[in-house]
């Protein structure tokens, strides 16, 4: 498949030791910590994917699945202003100043029904969304970009994590109009593996932060559409919504009926104003257990059945200075594990999300990576990084704000190494 870097996954019927030692930094008190949660205005609902950037700069979060956020903002820039936008919802504007620790903030919902005097689609739906990559070049950043993001992977079976990695990584954001691959830099990492969970088997996510990174389709459209294979797939209009005021044309997207490869159905979000790809959220076709697994499943034991059940992605692009880029993604997959002779199956999900918390111009070209904190597209996270570190291990670097369940797991972590 040409997509074989987007869904790189390895099981692997091996006991791996895990190595708690810790790695310590120094705190940095030269910023205010912002926590609270973004809700609907209407339903009091928690707002996931919402993005937050303070004003004037290119420091941002993004809501996590319960809503919440944590935003971490240099002192220079507490008398400036937050914006909050989301699909669906009208962008609302805050004084950092009196936004107080723990506050709900509400978004409005746009209108459902939007005039139809205001909506002109397109005649065709796949044209409109090779329009939007044919833009590419002049919408998209062309400057090199030095990016730092955090990544977050977590492997569950069934409800429980099994399996938490974290980290700060630089990333080399190549220009939209150019063919060179973007890079990685490693700044910190943090994991803790209960492999007592995981029976026999070890499931681990090859690829870490590029399997994120790949998910960008305006920079890598060959792995999902490629000239191929977009003549496999039938487009159509769903109903329009807005995002910051703004017309979106929503595509639907699926595999035509006679093609047995799996591939991808969904939603591309595309800007009506100026064509810009504005996010999209898509599945993998896991209905042939066979073929879907041969494109996840790179070593297993013989005796063991290991197809997806699942396959999901999101990628969020964002705008500054009138050129979007690459903001947010998340990756979820969910796996069956059949091993023959047993009565029960076993369920594990992986997933993997990875957001832009600041980026910056280089007027350079891109020096070479140092090889020690280079990550490679094979990478595997958990077996970079060393352990769990102290609380203030993240300095002023900005996280995404862990659901319930992975803060719990933390805080658990956090207890066994204060009683050792």
């Amino acid at each position: 498949m040409k997509n074989k870097f987007l869904i790189l996954f390895t099981a692997c019927c091996l006991i791996f030791i895990c190595n708690t030692s810790s790695i310590y930094a120094q705190a940095d008190t030269s910023f205010k910590e912002l926590k609270g949660k973004i809700i609907d205005s209407n339903t009091n609902e928690p707002l996931i994917f919402a993005d937050l950037v303070i004003n004037n700069t290119n420091i941002s979060t993004i809501s996590n699945s319960d809503g919440d956020f944590i935003l971490k903002v240099p002192e220079s820039f507490l008398d400036g202003h937050l914006t909050i936008s989301r699909l669906g919802y009208h962008k609302k504007e805050l004084k950092i100043s009196t936004i107080g620790n723990n506050e709900k903030i509400d978004m409005e919902p746009t209108p459902t029904q939007l005039d139809v005097i205001q909506i002109t689609l397109p005649k065709d739906a796949k044209s409109l969304f090779l329009a939007a990559l044919k833009n590419k070049s002049t919408l998209y950043n062309n400057s090199n970009t030095e990016m730092t993001a955090f990544y977050r992977e977590t492997i569950k079976k069934r409800r429980k994590n099994a399996s938490l990695s974290e980290a700060v990584v630089q990333i080399q954001k190549q220009p939209y109009n150019s063919f060179k691959k973007d890079g990685i830099n490693l700044i910190k990492a943090r994991k803790n593996t209960n492999y007592s969970r995981l029976d026999t088997i070890a499931l681990k996510l090859q690829g870490g932060p590029f399997g994120n990174l790949y998910t960008d389709i305006m920079k890598y459209p060959e792995f999902i559409f490629t000239d191929e294979d977009i003549e496999l797939y039938d487009f159509s209009f769903a109903p329009s919504t807005q995002i910051d005021e703004n017309l979106v044309y929503v595509v639907n997207f699926k595999q035509k009926p006679h093609v047995i490869t799996p591939l991808y159905y969904g939603k591309l979000y595309i800007d009506a104003k100026n064509l810009a790809l504005t996010s999209a959220v898509y599945s993998l076709n896991v209905e042939n257990k066979t073929l879907s697994s041969q494109m996840f499943v790179r070593k297993k034991p013989r005796k063991v059945d290991v197809y997806p059940t699942e396959a999901n992605y999101r990628v969020n692009y964002r705008t500054q200075n009138g050129k979007w880029h690459y903001a947010y993604s998340n990756i979820l997959l969910t796996f069956k594990v059949n091993w023959k002779g047993k009565l029960f199956n076993s369920v594990y999900t992986l997933n993997s999300e990875m957001a832009i918390t600041d980026w910056k111009i280089s007027d350079s070209k891109f020096a070479k990576n140092v090889k020690s904190n280079r990550l490679h597209p094979t990478t595997i996270l958990i077996d970079q990084v060393s352990g769990f570190s102290d609380p203030q291990f993240w300095g002023e670097y900005n996280i995404i704000e862990p659901e319930k369940s992975i803060e719990s797991a933390i805080k658990k972590i956090q207890r066994q190494l204060k009683r050792s």
